[in-house]
């Protein structure tokens, strides 16, 4: 199979060597790299060309296109019949590409058909305390996951360029949780992506709570606008807005052995992220953890309604034309 590794990039030259340099050093190398430009302003793509003699470069630009609308005009001009999908700011395991392929060899156990999507995973690259504990917390360790209903980050995942043509492309009118929704149409149509537990891509997850607030926010403002998850929504806001107030209410008037239970349903919460970084010894890391869960918390139950309100503006501005 030809494969044609994409992706997509903005203003990235201060670390797309690390992901060039890992994409060198693969043990198999992608018959081609297409590379989407979105405008950068500062030597992204001079730092790009550099490494024209190693790799089979392609380098388009598309000024202003979003990350959705960048990977289709990269998968549009891919001349691979299967497509590896990653980020500029990653760097990749030596056998990424190879055990990423290989998910395409499977064969389907109802009918022999040809997988035609593989997803990839990605582990957390920390520098610091904090991203230490940022990383255990939002991040699943691969024994975590069910294959099954895996929906697999763009940072590492592979599909048939067929597959990608039957769903119509990444959903270019959305510019955050467009994974998600390409993902899920994935699966409607051609079923569950094959697992690659080891085809690993490292990335760097934010380096301070305020980045990560403003991440989570524009992820749940993309669940609003695609109308994603609605009903985990509804539970973080009930949780917040009316049982956690109401076993406040309840400790402090009925009786204070309730806060007890509040203190071991607040562990049960942060309980895995804590179990991890135990193992790890990073005891400094685990004070961040509940702050980092309310705060994601607290950025989705602002950013959803942000994305609900556009998605019904939306609606009623199409209905009116």
């Amino acid at each position: 199979m030809k494969v044609s590794l994409i992706l997509t990039v903005l203003n990235e030259g201060d670390h797309i060597r690390r992901l060039l340099d890992s994409v060198v050093k693969q043990s198999r190398l992608p018959d081609e790299v297409v590379m989407c430009d979105g405008g950068s302003r500062d030597n992204t793509v001079a730092v790009i060309q550099e490494y024209a003699d190693r790799l089979p470069l392609k380098i388009l630009s598309a000024p202003g296109a979003n990350i959705s609308q960048g990977r289709n005009v990269a998968i549009r001009a891919a001349t691979g019949d299967g497509i590896a999908v990653t980020d500029a700011g990653v760097w990749l395991e030596e056998k990424w590409l190879e055990k990423l392929l290989a998910g395409f060899s499977r064969q389907d156990a109802g009918d022999g058909k040809q997988v035609a999507l593989v997803a990839g995973f990605y582990k957390s690259d920390p520098q610091n305390t904090f991203e230490v504990a940022l990383g255990a917390t939002t991040i699943p360790d691969a024994g975590e996951i069910n294959p099954a209903k895996f929906l697999p980050s763009s940072r590492s995942v592979a599909f048939l360029k067929q597959a990608w043509e039957a769903v119509g492309g990444y959903p270019e009118w959305l510019d955050y949780s467009e994974d998600v929704v390409f993902d899920l149409a994935m699966r409607e149509k051609l079923g569950a992506f094959a697992f690659a537990p080891k085809a690993v891509a490292h990335f760097r997850p934010r380096g301070s709570l305020k980045s990560f607030a403003n991440q989570y926010f524009n992820y749940a403002k993309g669940d609003g606008k695609a109308d994603l998850w609605p009903k985990i929504h509804f539970i973080r806001y009930f949780t917040y807005l009316v049982a956690v107030p109401l076993g406040i209410y309840a400790a402090v008037t009925v009786s204070p052995w309730l806060w007890l239970l509040g203190v071991i349903a607040g562990l049960a919460y942060v309980r895995r992220p804590l179990q991890k970084l135990a193992g790890r010894r990073s005891f400094a890391a685990m004070l961040w953890v509940p702050v980092i869960r309310v705060t994601g918390d607290v950025a989705k139950m602002l950013g959803y309604p942000v994305g609900v309100w556009w998605r019904l503006a939306r609606r009623k501005d199409s209905s009116t034309d």
